[in-house]
């Protein structure tokens, strides 16, 4: 009795290991989603097996997923199969993530992934895998971005020094391309490339969407004797991309604002941020008048004060970019060391807004 059980047992695990999966996907690259079917499946049955291929590709990183996808049933004879997209088809996919691109051709989108393949028994109720497999790989951009200026070991004249950086290419290859940007100081002995894993950043943003940023006037002063590394990552929506190399600049002189430098302006930005500035007796902020308005209602609010509204009035608005000058000190309600919004509304329903701490010039 005993031997006939073993013998039913052994005999099971021979079936499930009777198709053996060699799976093809390029290490890194850049890659079609349809490259992800291409495989060699082995069958060491002498007759032909009827199978259904299931896919999971999830972001390296993270774990979130990215798609699954689902074959027909292939009718896989004895020996071993070459197998690509349109031995497959059709394809019933489903897509888990905002950046997966639904075109059987679509080049996948830069970052690092997981996928994992099942081969199972069509019709099989319990659905248990024949070959099972999960592989990494890497979709890398033809170039990565480029850092552009400061040049590297730059000496900066100016007191907000302007970064900016060469685009990856090819850009069709993202549907959210946006960057983070790091800036750090570099301590004696130690690399710039160390100073980025290990320091604490001066100042760090993220979402950019265009290929430069002046740095703001409500950021921490940049000075002379020291030396600051800064790098840019490339992002695809939430997914990391590729990145930079790190370089390196000094500042010629202190990093005051000069009153009568337009880069002392931030930019207002359509939907809160975490970004918060420091901001004496006028609050002074760009804003791009796509709306063609000539004048828009403003609000200045509370965060600390369950957003109570302590200033508010209207804007006159030019087509174009707008440089607005605010004076906080006059008749203010606003308090020393709080924290406050300057809120922007157009004609389009906007909000335009810009985070600020309040520290009056005494």
């Amino acid at each position: 009795m005993i031997g006939a059980l073993l013998f039913c047992l052994l005999s099971s695990m021979k079936l499930y290991a009777q198709v053996v999966m060699s799976v093809q996907v390029p290490p890194a690259g850049i890659i079609q989603q349809s490259q992800l079917w291409n495989m060699v499946l082995t069958n060491s049955y002498t007759t032909p097996v009827a199978v259904t291929l299931m896919i999971r590709l999830s972001d390296a990183g993270s774990g979130q997923p990215v798609l699954t996808g689902i074959s027909r049933s292939i009718q896989l004879p004895a020996g071993a199969k070459q197998l690509q997209l349109k031995d497959v088809s059709p394809v019933e996919y489903e897509y888990l993530s905002p950046v997966a691109d639904r075109r059987d051709n679509a080049l996948l989108p830069p970052g690092n992934y997981t996928i994992c393949y099942s081969v199972v028994i069509t019709g099989d109720k319990t659905a248990r895998p024949m070959a099972e497999d999960c592989v990494n790989f890497t979709v890398e951009p033809v170039s990565p971005p480029m850092l552009n200026t400061p040049i590297n070991n730059a000496q900066v004249d100016a007191f907000l020094p302007q970064f900016t950086w060469i685009p990856p290419t090819p850009l069709n290859l993202f549907t959210d391309l946006n960057y983070d940007l790091v800036l750090v100081e570099v301590d004696e002995n130690q690399s710039a490339e160390e100073a980025v894993q290990l320091n604490i950043p001066v100042y760090r943003i993220s979402g950019l969407h265009q290929p430069f940023m002046n740095y703001p006037a409500g950021a921490p002063a940049l000075d002379t004797g020291i030396t600051y590394a800064w790098m840019i990552t490339s992002n695809n929506g939430r997914q990391f991309a590729a990145q930079t190399n790190t370089w390196t600049f000094h500042m010629k002189q202190p990093g005051k604002v000069l009153h009568d430098d337009p880069t002392a302006y931030v930019q207002l930005k359509r939907s809160s941020s975490g970004n918060v500035i420091n901001c004496g007796n006028t609050v002074k902020c760009s804003y791009v008048n796509d709306a063609g308005d000539e004048k828009a209602k403003y609000e200045i609010l509370s965060l600390e004060d369950n957003n109570r509204v302590v200033r508010h009035g209207n804007v006159t608005l030019q087509p174009g970019t707008n440089m607005i000058a605010l004076p906080l000190d006059r008749g203010s309600k606003l308090s020393s060391g709080k924290l406050y919004v300057f809120r922007l509304y157009n004609s389009r329903t906007e909000n335009w807004e810009i985070k600020f701490i309040y520290n009056p010039e005494l």
